[in-house]
């Protein structure tokens, strides 16, 4: 009913406008709020309008017809705006259109549906686990809407409701994050453990390892079918080594109740997974990590100079991945996670570096094609954050508007309301 409400009241406004004109959010360094301006678009989306998003151009601009009610948004949301009649937003995408300008005009058509994959008791104020997820944090500040879903939901089929999933802090190896060593005697592991022994139980399985297998197989579904899934932190190289181990232990006693396999690294099949091949996993319990795929305890980056830089890409002919990057700076300020960085010798041929921290041989932020869909895993917990740790507070984005990481995530976010064009192999 608000949504309808809300799309009347354009129409009406809209009827009553004298002259054509268009609102243009600059995302140069021109714009007060780079998070907002994607919320912005986003709710113009939703009221049924289209939007362009002007790739390359100050920043990788967004565009939309103009109307009091979208000016009046924009002031109260403290986005910045500009109002340029018919004819100049014409004359943009003119120039834009040139085949000599690296610069590329997509229409955004439709809102997105998101889902967001976490715990059933991290929600509703239950909050179990003790860290936060930087994706749901922005998406909150940018009033971009959003559902949240997890196992069960994922394995009732009802993935195919939404457009866009995002994965952040989980481990789909059903190791409990590796966290047995600093905190099992802790009541939050303890109580994860608990809730999650319980829901594997519930859904016919003998153990959490087996759940989450069944999960990642129905996500890789959802994203062949035409989904695009986007994760971060430790959801990302362990969704691939879940995948590679199909059939295999490699939980310790702790975890599950009885030895790991120890000839499952040489049993592990790469042809599985969505980025990364001959990766060795980290057999012992108590060491925080789970292969190789992350380099964080290797990479010797200092936190002053610890940076990474986003690709290039030809807007006309490689859209996708120009999209992803749109920026108004192409340098973004590193920050640390479970999973940090993805060591670039084990990364597959097929994959597609946007983001990468040369001296350190580390990719950052990674894009792939799997059957019709689309997936991008981007390493680190939350940008604004440098060293994220586990009960550490809530990274407050009112004090970061313009950040750089975040945007890289509203990118991904709007990114299915496009129309797509597959990139050149």
């Amino acid at each position: 009913m608000k949504k309808l409400l809300l799309v009347c009241t354009i129409l009406i406004i809209s009827s009553l406008q004298l002259s054509a004109a268009y609102i243009l959010l600059p995302m140069d360094t021109e714009q007060k709020d780079h998070l907002k301006a994607y919320g912005i678009t986003y709710w113009v989306l939703a009221a049924e309008v289209e939007a362009w998003w002007l790739l390359n151009y100050r920043g990788g601009s967004f565009a939309f017809q103009h109307n009091k009610l979208f000016e009046k948004e924009c002031l109260t949301r403290g986005v910045s705006f500009e109002i340029i009649p018919d004819a100049q937003f014409n004359k943009i995408l003119a120039d834009i259109s040139n085949p000599e300008v690296n610069q590329e005009a997509m229409k955004l058509e439709v809102a997105p549906q998101i889902a967001v994959y976490t715990p059933d008791f991290n929600r509703f104020g239950e909050k179990i686990q003790p860290w936060d997820d930087a994706v749901t944090l922005v998406l909150t500040y940018a009033e971009i809407p959003y559902e949240s879903v997890y196992d069960r939901e994922v394995l009732e089929g009802k993935l195919a409701k939404y457009d866009w999933l995002h994965l952040h802090h989980e481990d789909f190896t059903g190791q409990y994050g590796k966290f047995y060593r600093s905190y099992r005697n802790q009541p939050w592991y303890k109580e994860n453990v608990r809730r999650m022994e319980s829901l594997a139980t519930q859904l016919g399985f003998a153990k959490v390892s087996q759940l989450k297998l069944a999960v990642v197989k129905e996500i890789r579904q959802y994203v062949g079918g035409g989904g695009f899934m986007f994760a971060m932190c430790s959801a990302t190289d362990t969704y691939d080594i879940a995948l590679a181990a199909e059939g295999l232990d490699i939980c310790d006693h702790m975890y599950d109740g009885d030895p790991q396999d120890n000839t499952a690294q040489e049993k592990l099949d790469y042809n599985k997974t969505f980025a990364f091949k001959e990766f060795q996993l980290v057999r012992d319990p108590m060491i925080y990590e789970y292969s190789n795929i992350d380099d964080t305890n290797t990479r010797g980056i200092i936190p002053e100079q610890d940076y990474f830089t986003l690709f290039d890409f030809s807007a006309k002919w490689d859209p996708v991945p120009t999209m992803l990057t749109q920026n108004h700076t192409k340098t973004v300020k590193g920050f640390m996670g479970q999973t940090t960085a993805f060591n670039k010798n084990v990364i597959k041929s097929d994959v597609l570096t946007m983001g990468e921290n040369k001296p350190a041989n580390e990719a950052r932020y990674i894009h792939g094609i799997f059957g019709k869909g689309f997936w991008t895993f981007y390493g680190g917990h939350d940008p604004e954050d440098y060293r994220h740790f586990v009960e550490d507070p809530e990274t407050d984005l009112s004090l970061h508007p313009n950040s750089p990481g975040y945007r890289l995530i509203l990118n991904n976010v709007l990114f299915p309301a496009a129309k797509k064009k597959k990139r050149k192999t």
